[in-house]
């Protein structure tokens, strides 16, 4: 091995300079988006690549409520973009009939509250359905349904439910945090092959970024979003940009916390979380769904189940989402709540 004149090595200067490539051509690569429309984007392409895959459900045809579907009706036409009926369970028993003669349907429900009036198409048809006929059918739709708090939108619009549907063996489960994970999560998800809940946030529509339309990501692989070395704050979709603010107050205080991105719920990455927790001793899991039966307390069950380090967890409180802002703000598990957990966690 070479030692160089700065004190170097040969092996880390050439490591230096690949890296400074492959960041060189990401960043020529990358386009800046919104997290709106980088869905967009990644269906276009494909819905251009592959001529199955079709979109359905109400208000496609002017782009979606929220834009991520603008641009593709002109595009693909009718017959591939189609407004429905304002009916969820009509619209997903429609998408388990199309997935089952060969289409790959993406669903679009508005919002996953109202996905609820179709729980029995996605738990009891689409889910079960490779499982009950030995796998001689499939069905490989992807049903958006946007979570989380919509502000002034109050308790019929405002909910987190991925742990329902992490719960019902058959579906995956996805929740993507920034722009370039909504465009590489949502073409991985239509080439899955299975029925995936794809859990976007209401509040992340605006959200811009870099999106490497050549990035891939694999389902149930994690990121890491911020190393540490004191504590590891794992989380998903929006309360991700909430626990990266949680770790610059702590920062100010000598606390030096490592944030995950889950990115997915099922199948979870619990190799990076406990690699990150046997590294950091301690691990606080937040989300924004309701603690009570929150996904948090199975990934912190089984860290605990493994004797990996010291575990807790924040969610909201078991009320319903208030329609005032202060109420509202009750129900919100913010960057402070995350930090006064952690350090919580750090005393203890």
């Amino acid at each position: 091995m070479v030692q160089l004149k700065d004190g170097g090595t040969g092996d880390a200067r050439a490591a230096a300079e690949e890296k400074g490539r492959e960041g060189a051509a990401r960043n020529a690569a990358a386009q800046k988006m919104t997290y709106a429309a980088a869905a967009a984007a990644a269906l276009a392409v494909e819905m251009e690549r592959d001529a199955r895959v079709v979109a359905l459900g109400e208000d496609l045809g002017r782009g979606g409520i929220f834009g991520q579907y603008r641009g593709l009706l002109e595009r693909f036409g009718a017959e591939r973009v189609i407004d429905t009926p304002i009916s969820e369970a009509t619209i997903a028993g429609a998408a388990v009939g199309m997935a089952l003669t060969g289409l790959k349907p993406v669903v679009e429900m508005r919002v996953v509250d109202f996905a609820l009036c179709a729980m029995d198409e996605i738990v009891n048809q689409a889910a079960k359905n490779r499982f009950m006929f030995g796998g001689q059918g499939r069905v490989p739709m992807v049903v958006r349904m946007p979570i989380g708090i919509w502000s002034a939108s109050a308790a019929q619009h405002s909910q987190s439910l991925e742990a329902w549907f992490a719960h019902v063996p058959g579906l995956v489960v996805v929740c993507p945090a920034t722009p370039e994970d909504n465009y590489a999560l949502l073409r991985a998800s239509l080439a899955s092959g299975d029925p995936v809940a794809y859990l976007e946030h209401k509040e992340l529509w605006g959200l811009e970024g870099d999106v490497d339309v050549d990035a891939t990501v694999p389902i149930g692989r994690a990121r890491i979003a911020r190393e540490g070395r004191d504590l590891s704050i794992v989380s998903w979709s929006r309360t991700v940009h909430e626990s990266l603010a949680a770790a610059h107050l702590l920062a100010a205080e000598g606390i030096d916390a490592e944030v995950i991105d889950l990115r997915t719920i099922w199948p979870w990455d619990r190799e990076t979380v406990e690699a990150s927790a046997r590294r950091t001793g301690r691990v606080l899991v937040a989300h924004e769904a309701v603690q009570v039966a929150g996904f948090g307390a199975e990934i912190v069950a089984t860290l605990a189940e493994r004797g990996v380090g010291r575990v807790a967890r924040i969610g909201a409180p078991r009320v319903p989402v208030g329609y005032s802002a202060p109420l509202e703000q009750v129900a919100r598990v913010d960057a402070g709540k995350i930090a006064a957990a952690a350090r919580g966690l750090m005393q203890a």
